[in-house]
């Protein structure tokens, strides 16, 4: 049998490309930072300085734009994922912490959690477009993929508000359980999960008609029901299973989404806080406040397999192919 050789530039880009599957950005709250790392083995490429306590980060749709959170300083900076230069500034409004990216990438939502308001913002203009009166201190944000709604989660309103895309007005708001601090669209926009931090629940409602089709909670042998605070959530693009952080309790519950079962508790860092997929959704990515590193989990043999040190506080994490 013939052997065949790969020339060297071709066979250096292909171990190259596998080797970096994809690049992590995760904020550091109290290091004033991004953590640029490289996947799936979460090596640290880069630290960048970005302003005063980054929380919520996002992609734009092409992956060429980074925004994030500054909350101490009323902006959300915009970095270029190649670069990794910062080339502007959004007008978010006081103290943006999370915040939503509609699908055509056209506007972006900030929750202002002090004015109890959502700041709708032009990505092309880089400019308000309109303020949205919500409840008290609006958190939680989503975009459905298909189009039709903006959810704002409000934490002592304790509510969804769901907005128009099309009108940019909230035509309905849905009870949910105590302080609900994140929430998530499932692929087909049929479902919006809710995470509600103080009752230690998610809340499923259906996108339809707007209301509760069913609550999950959740017991942990050897955890108090007080240290199982739900914020995080992500569901995969089969709406299979879906996982949630589960914050003081140091541990992702994974969930049949379509008997709406717990099935498993991983264990991860401390205190962790959010989550995302590899694109593939081979892996899911967690970050750890107060241990200060995020895990990595292989979905197929369902393990946590590296634990990575970041930096100070890590809060939000979103990843690139």
């Amino acid at each position: 049998m013939k052997s065949i050789t790969l020339p060297i530039a071709l066979l250096t880009a292909t171990m190259a490309a596998t080797a970096r599957a994809e690049t992590l950005y995760v904020s550091l709250e109290k290091d004033n930072a991004i953590a640029v790392l490289s996947g799936p083995d979460g090596k640290r490429e880069k630290t960048l300085k970005i302003g005063k306590r980054p929380r919520g980060l996002g992609l734009s749709p092409d992956g060429r734009s980074l925004y994030v959170a500054v909350s101490d300083e009323d902006t959300i900076k915009v970095i270029d994922t190649e670069t990794l230069k910062i080339t502007g500034k959004l007008p978010s409004g006081e103290d943006p912490e999370t915040f939503a990216i509609d699908p055509a990438g056209k506007l972006l939502f900030a929750s202002n959690e002090d004015d109890n308001q959502v700041t709708v913002i032009d990505l092309a203009t880089r400019k308000t477009v309109k303020t949205i009166a919500v409840g008290v201190e609006p958190e939680g944000i989503a975009a459905s993929p298909d189009g039709r709604w903006i959810v704002s989660t409000s934490e002592t309103t304790n509510m969804a508000h769901w907005i128009d895309r099309q009108t940019l007005e909230i035509v309905d708001n849905t009870l949910v359980d105590p302080r609900p601090r994140a929430c998530a669209f499932s692929d087909d926009s049929q479902e919006l999960w809710v995470s509600s931090e103080i009752a230690g629940t998610v809340t499923v409602l259906d996108s339809g008609t707007r209301r509760e089709t069913h609550k999950i909670g959740f017991r942990i042998p050897g955890v108090t029901q007080e240290k199982i605070q739900p914020v995080g959530i992500r569901i995969d693009k089969d709406r299979r299973y879906a996982y949630v952080a589960l914050g003081p309790a140091n541990r992702v519950a994974v969930i049949d989404a379509r008997t709406y079962e717990v099935v498993d508790y991983w264990l991860v860092g401390q205190r962790v806080w959010n989550l995302a997929f590899s694109p593939d959704q081979q892996r899911l990515y967690t970050t750890n406040g107060v241990s200060n590193d995020i895990s990595i989990i292989d979905l197929a043999s369902r393990k946590v397999v590296r634990s990575v040190a970041v930096g100070q506080y890590p809060w939000g994490v979103a990843v690139k192919r």
